[in-house]
C-alpha cells in the first residue's frame, strides 16, 4: 500500500515541522555526534543489499538517534537518510518509501512510545533508563517494527516468513545491544548528547 505509506511518512514529518524541533539544540546546533550517527544510517538501511544475504536484515539504528536527538528531529533526519540509503542501495521509490517507514518512522515513534511508559512506569533510576529504555525498549520496538512491516508490506521471495521473522529479531537484539552500549556511555561521560536523559531525572537524590 504505498499510499498509505507516503500518507504515514508524509503526516509524521509536517507534525515534525509543526513542532520547530530546530530550536531545541541551542545556537551551537546539534551536537556531532547526532549528525555523524544519521551519516552512518543509509549503510545499516542497505545492510542486506551491501551483504547479498537474504537472511541479513537492514539495521535501523533510529533507536539510538532518537534518544540523541528526539523524536521530531528524528524524524526530519528520515528525509535525508531515506535518499541517501536510496542512491547507495539502487532503490526504487516504493522500496525507499517501505524503508522509511519501518526503518525510520515506525521504530522512532514506538521508541518515543516505550520510552514514555518506561518513564512513566518505572522507577527513575539511571538503571532502568540504560536497561529499560535504551536497551529493553529498542529491542521490543525492533521487533514490533519488523512484524508491522511484515504485515503492512509483505515478506520476502528469498526466505519465508518464519525465517525473516528470525533475521530481523536478531537484528533487533544486535541494535539493543549497541543501543543499550552506548547510553550507559553517554550517561557517564556525555549525558548531554541525549536529549532524553537528565541528571535530575535519572541520578537518585
Amino acid at each position: 500500500m504505498p499510499w498509505l505509506t507516503a500518507l504515514l511518512l508524509t503526516s509524521a514529518f509536517v507534525v515534525a515541522l509543526w513542532l520547530r524541533p530546530w530550536r531545541l539544540p541551542g545556537r551551537d546546533g546539534p551536537p556531532w555526534p547526532w549528525l555523524l550517527w544519521c551519516l552512518a544510517l543509509p549503510p545499516l538501511w542497505n545492510a542486506d543489499r551491501l551483504t547479498d544475504i537474504p537472511l541479513v536484515q537492514p539495521w535501523s539504528g533510529i533507536y539510538l538517534l532518537t534518544l540523541m536527538a528526539g523524536w521530531p528531529l528524528t524524524v526530519l533526519a528520515i528525509l535525508p537518510v531515506t535518499v541517501m540509503a536510496s542512491v547507495m542501495g539502487h532503490l526504487t521509490w516504493a522500496e525507499s518509501m517501505e524503508r522509511a517507514l519501518w526503518l525510520g518512522l515506525l521504530p522512532a515513534t514506538l521508541t518515543l512510545v516505550l520510552g514514555a511508559a518506561v518513564r512513566a512506569l518505572l522507577p527513575h533510576h539511571l538503571m532502568v533508563y540504560i536497561l529499560g529504555r535504551a536497551f529493553l525498549a529498542t529491542f521490543v520496538a525492533g521487533v514490533l517494527s519488523g512484524a508491522a512491516a511484515l504485515l503492512l508490506i509483505g515478506g520476502s521471495a528469498a526466505l519465508s516468513d518464519l525465517d525473516l521473522m528470525l533475521g530481523r529479531g536478531l537484528s533487533a537484539w544486535g541494535e539493543a545491544m549497541l543501543t543499550g552500549m552506548v547510553a550507559a556511555v553517554l550517561v557517564a561521560f556525555r549525558p548531554q548528547w541525549l536529549w532524553t536523559y537528565s541528571d535530575r531525572l535519572y541520578l537518585p537524590r
